[in-house]
């Protein structure tokens, strides 16, 4: 099972695609939470370089709220990470699939909401 929904995409530079997330992530319910920009922080920790890779913690409040009282420690599993990378010939947009990152937990409820999850973070992803 593939653990992500991914999207190369051509002809753009990662700041603008990084904008572009950050906009259908909004019209589609979801906050940014959280971001790492990971090239800067192996830089600073390892000084080590990489291309460009940027980890935006998104969520969408209702449907975490859902979740949480389905489940309250889901919580662990949250937010729903989304990563911008730079990668050969192109930009690559990864958002986590709920459905796959909640195969632990045993309830039939959760997994329903993680397929909603999963609707609107391939909606926003195709929509980039």
């Amino acid at each position: 099972m593939d653990y992500t929904i991914t999207r190369v995409m051509t002809g753009a530079d990662i700041d603008e695609i990084d904008s572009r997330t950050r906009a259908a992530l909004s019209a589609n319910g979801f906050g940014v939470l959280t971001e790492i920009d990971v090239q800067k922080t192996m830089k600073a920790k390892l000084d080590v370089h990489m291309p460009a890779y940027r980890i935006l913690g998104a969520c969408n409040p209702k449907m975490a709220h859902q979740a949480i009282q389905i489940e309250p420690r889901v919580g662990a599993m949250l937010p729903c990470n989304v990563i911008v990378r730079e990668v050969e010939g192109g930009v690559e947009v990864s958002a986590i699939d709920p459905v796959a990152s909640m195969q632990a937990i045993g309830s039939a409820e959760l997994k329903a909401l993680a397929g909603d999850v999963r609707d609107q973070l391939k909606k926003t992803v195709e929509e980039i």
